[in-house]
């Protein structure tokens, strides 16, 4: 490749493989323009792998400073024990690499991670030169999100987040026991001091920019978290619990959560006998979903007596099936939280359903624009008075109809149905 060493491509393979683990965010949550006076741009279209309108793949390059690292996490690829590969970017090469990228049309961000070199202001001080370089030097406009490594003193976290468009600390173990077991050189209030410092201070930049149109914005895109999953022996109740808390108390935008995969042998990892739970993750994913756009309460999908998400189905399906008492809802009627409710219908759908009803009273056929999944909403609704059904099912065969677990057995069509039910798809 013309144009850049060939050392440096060496240290890209092997920090850019370091970084595979780290979850990036799937959009940027950012619009910028560089206005004709700098070079790229932050658009909601998508950053880190995602996919426009017109089918154009929008990425951006996930890489970390280095992988060396002064702790010794059991679940880490780059902890210091283990005998790998290590490099290292200086500040220059990187932001000389990422615009570099840009150039070539290959990336329209980046997302910074690292180890932690010698501590971890030292650490964050070698990615505010690259981000410096990169914004003042590059006049780079692109999307940047920023690993912020816990530890990290308040005032390098506030030059941080002037230079990124988001910041993001890693929880990685989603209680105490759990970080002590796998991660002892890492502490509960050094992950949560840095994490409230970026709560408090997006408030304030808000209310900057609120009073001053042309205060410099602090992390636009806000700030998010991961949590590996599997690991150690927490239940899907505690996850999504911690979930919860983040998003009310630190006003966090994305909890991200990534399936443990074992990259080490060490005792204190559970030993998998089976594939990475990847369809737990996915679990997770919905059910997260649920508590930050459906109005849900963990405690309303999980408890003490079913601690742990149905692998078999979707959780607003599992929730239905639990309060079947509270079905079928008239779609004419139902407010837009119990709309939220039904499965099949979702954000979208259901505020489409509610602007529609003041114009005129919706039948069955005037649902199908709204882009409801009526072969699954159809169980729990009637329009106009008639159900989408000639009769409702049994929860054996709600359950049934409701599974879509990968791998599992089905009962073919011909077995069981919608349409053995009288249901008729609006045409």
């Amino acid at each position: 490749m013309g144009g850049i060493a060939v050392d440096l491509m060496q240290k890209l393979a092997i920090l850019g493989e370091s970084a595979r683990y780290d979850v990036s965010c799937s959009t940027s949550g950012v619009v910028r323009d560089n206005g004709g006076q700098g070079v790229g741009n932050a658009s909601l279209g998508g950053i880190c792998h995602t996919w426009t309108e017109d089918g154009r793949c929008v990425s951006l390059l996930k890489v970390l400073l280095t992988n060396h690292c002064r702790y010794d996490c059991a679940y880490c690829l780059n902890r210091c024990s283990n005998d790998i590969r290590r490099a290292a970017f200086s500040p220059r090469e990187l932001s000389d690499l990422t615009l570099e990228f840009y150039r070539r049309n290959y990336i329209e961000g980046l997302f910074l991670s690292s180890g932690v070199l010698v501590s971890p202001d030292h650490t964050t001080e070698l990615m505010i030169q690259t981000l410096r370089l990169l914004r003042r030097e590059g006049r780079f406009r692109g999307y940047i999100h920023a690993k912020a490594i816990p530890g990290t003193s308040a005032g390098l976290l506030e030059q941080l987040g002037f230079l990124a468009d988001r910041v993001s600390v890693n929880i990685e173990q989603c209680t105490p026991a759990g970080l002590r077991l796998l991660a002892p050189q890492k502490t509960e209030l050094a992950i949560a001091a840095p994490m409230r410092f970026l709560t408090g201070r997006l408030a304030e930049s808000r209310e900057e920019l609120v009073r001053y149109r042309h205060a410099a914005p602090f992390a636009p895109a806000g700030q998010s978290t991961q949590v590996i999953v599997g690991a150690s022996p927490e239940r899907d109740l505690q996850v999504l619990t911690m979930a919860q808390h983040l998003y009310r108390n630190y006003q966090l935008k994305r909890v991200y959560y990534s399936a443990y995969i074992p990259v080490n042998q060490d005792h204190r990892l559970p030993a998998l006998t089976q594939p990475p739970p990847l369809l737990r993750e996915h679990r997770l994913y919905q059910a997260d979903w649920l508590l930050r756009f459906y109005r849900f309460d963990v405690t309303e999908l999980l408890g003490t007596d079913n601690p742990d998400l149905d692998l078999d189905m979707d959780p607003k399906c599992a929730w239905a099936l639990r309060h079947l008492d509270r079905f079928p809802v008239e779609v004419n009627e139902a407010d837009y939280e119990t709309l939220l409710r039904v499965p099949g219908i979702g954000v979208r759908s259901a505020r489409k359903i509610v602007a529609a009803r003041r114009l005129q009273r919706l039948r069955l056929e005037d649902l199908k624009p709204f882009n409801l999944v009526l072969r699954r909403a159809g169980c729990f609704i009637t329009c106009n008075g008639k159900l989408a059904a000639s009769r409702l099912p049994d929860e054996t065969t709600l359950r049934r109809l409701m599974t879509d677990r990968a791998g599992t057995a089905r009962l073919a069509p011909a077995q069981i149905s919608l349409e053995d039910l009288g249901y008729v798809c609006p045409a």
